[in-house]
């Protein structure tokens, strides 16, 4: 009988073994078509390029701990490449996707895998074309489950829902940014924002074109929120229902209420949302926040959240967003981000730095004969206005090809001013250059990004590849080297990929450098980034070779 009984318990024993191993990692194939399509939207159709014939694209499912394989081929008229948007590539800069920097760009009927293994990450992010305004059709949204078995950290969902924010141009986007460039002014800015690729009925011909999700009364819905969008920050609400943001960037928070959420251009949020109203139709809706005086597209994209059972007869209600220059809220939710810092999902927050930064953001004028005005706009930081070099830099970096960068980007503006002052219409001796800032394998890196009146005040989202960053502080005004880093958030900040800097303010963020290689630092305002608005930092390799950039794969595109 206790050979028995002891034979049973290694039964049990071994079953529950069996039960608690991790699950295998699994390899997720995708087959991206980049390709011309005919869409139509707001009684205006038109050719443009998709991803498999999609707007969005395809949504990329996988878990973590899974590789990934993207074969993308290129039908298009345009030599392209695709980022994954806040996927860390570990060594793994070849997978990154942004065209002269990590990648030569996928050349006119030619493919490119982009093969890479999603390690310690869980949540939403997205990918998007990386090379001149493609983004604006060729995008969509990545899920990242998190590891089998494992738990979300909030109330299990009883459903998902993706919902990837854009913008919408009545014209080709190509030829709309080929026209400002010429004139030397901002291109047209959109017809209409979009959810799910659609503008919703405050637009014409747009009653098939409106996004509609059905919920029942007393189940709670997981969105997961993308803002595609080109140039725009956008509010997000749903009538008479609030949100509980729990992630944003595939990071989690601490869980919080709000009426509307604030999301700029990069970023991702998701909420849980209770569907604990009277059942009927009610708008989700977005539109712009600018708090500057510069004009944007101020339209309102809807989408439905529809209550099983009710008539589409029935009117929706639309949700009161805030005001478009509401500084007060944008400020006030971006402090209510935490991480939500648990011994399983740990703040490690670099309490040493070793190297302190200062960019400064400016816009600016050059001359320009041929244009409008006689000048071109231009953007910079710590005075440079970055030049796209015409080879990779991650290639250039690992093979070693002289004189296509120069790693030496200043630490910070080589003309100290009062940079929220008075505006100021001189460029401070703006210089052309690909310039790229060098940083030791390892090192902890404090960034603060400045905010100046060079031209207009403005927010900016700013994200940089290969890495997250903890948001350790921002305000209003200068930066006070001697006094603000007392008021830094060194516990619970919040962990993200992109960053809006406030309108007149900056933002410090801190992070580890431990992902060798060639890594893009921009303004994800695609206007600004095509001005110059951006530049590199190239990490060094670190002891060992399991600290070095990863061989290329073979069919890496050529320049």
């Amino acid at each position: 009988m206790a050979k028995q009984t002891s034979f049973l318990g290694f039964l049990v024993f071994g079953f529950l073994c069996f039960i608690c191993l991790p699950a295998e990692a699994a390899l997720k194939k995708y087959q991206f078509d980049v390709k011309v399509s005919n869409v139509s939207r707001l009684c205006h159709a038109k050719q443009m390029l998709t991803v498999n014939g999609g707007f969005p694209g395809p949504t990329i499912y996988a878990r973590e701990g899974d590789r990934v394989q993207i074969n993308v081929t290129n039908y298009a008229q345009y030599n392209l490449s695709i980022h994954w948007h806040g996927l860390k590539q570990h060594r793994n800069g070849w997978a990154d996707g942004p065209a002269y920097i990590t990648q030569c760009p996928i050349q006119t009927g030619n493919s490119y895998v982009y093969d890479f293994n999603v390690t310690g990450q869980r949540g939403t992010l997205w990918w998007h074309a990386h090379i001149l305004w493609l983004r604006a059709t060729v995008y969509g949204a990545i899920v990242i489950l998190p590891e089998q078995g494992t738990p979300f950290p909030f109330p299990q969902p009883d459903r998902e829902e993706v919902l990837v924010l854009g913008e919408w141009w009545n014209a080709d986007v190509e030829q709309v940014e080929k026209q400002g460039n010429a004139l030397g002014i901002p291109p047209n800015m959109s017809d209409a924002h979009t959810i799910n690729g659609k503008p919703g009925p405050l637009f014409p011909c747009s009653e098939k074109h409106t996004f509609a999700m059905e919920v029942e009364k007393g189940k709670t819905y997981l969105l997961r929120i993308v803002n595609a969008a080109l140039n725009d920050e956008l509010f997000f609400a749903l009538a008479n229902h609030t949100f509980t943001v729990v992630e944003i960037d595939a990071v989690y928070t601490k869980p919080f209420t709000t009426e509307a959420i604030l999301i700029a251009p990069g970023q991702t949020t998701n909420v849980l949302v209770r569907a604990n109203q009277v059942p009927g139709r009610y708008f989700m809706a977005a539109r712009a926040f600018m708090d500057a005086p510069i004009s944007v597209d101020n339209k309102t994209a809807t989408a439905i959240f529809q209550y099983k059972g009710i008539p589409e007869t029935v009117l929706p209600k639309l949700p009161t967003l805030p005001a478009q220059n509401d500084s007060d809220f944008a400020l006030s939710y971006g402090s209510k981000l935490k991480s939500l810092n648990t011994p399983k999902y740990p703040a490690n927050v670099p309490l040493n730095v070793d190297r302190h930064l200062l960019f400064t953001v400016g816009l600016g004028i050059n001359p320009c004969p041929t244009c409008i005005n006689g000048t071109r706009l231009t953007a910079s930081l710590n005075n440079i206005s970055f030049t796209m070099p015409h080879t990779a830099l991650l290639q250039s970096h690992y093979f070693n090809i002289k004189g296509v960068y120069t790693p030496d980007f200043p630490d910070k503006p080589p003309t100290p001013f009062n940079f929220t002052g008075a505006p100021l219409t001189a460029n401070l001796r703006t210089n052309l250059g690909t310039r790229i800032s060098k940083i030791a394998f390892n090192s902890t890196i404090e960034l603060v990004i400045q905010d100046t009146n060079l031209l207009s005040v403005e927010s900016h989202p700013f994200h940089l590849h290969g890495y997250n960053f903890f948001v350790v502080g921002t305000g209003l005004g200068n930066f006070d080297p001697k006094k603000d880093p007392a008021k830094y958030n060194l516990i619970d900040p919040i962990e993200r990929n992109t960053v809006g800097v406030p309108t007149g303010g900056w933002t410090a963020i801190r992070f580890i450098a431990d992902n060798p290689g060639v890594w893009f630092f921009h303004c994800h305002l695609e206007l600004h980034t095509g001005w110059g608005l951006k530049t590199a930092f190239l990490v060094e390799d670190g002891p060992g070779s399991d600290h070095n950039i990863l061989p290329p794969p073979k069919d890496l595109p050529r320049c």
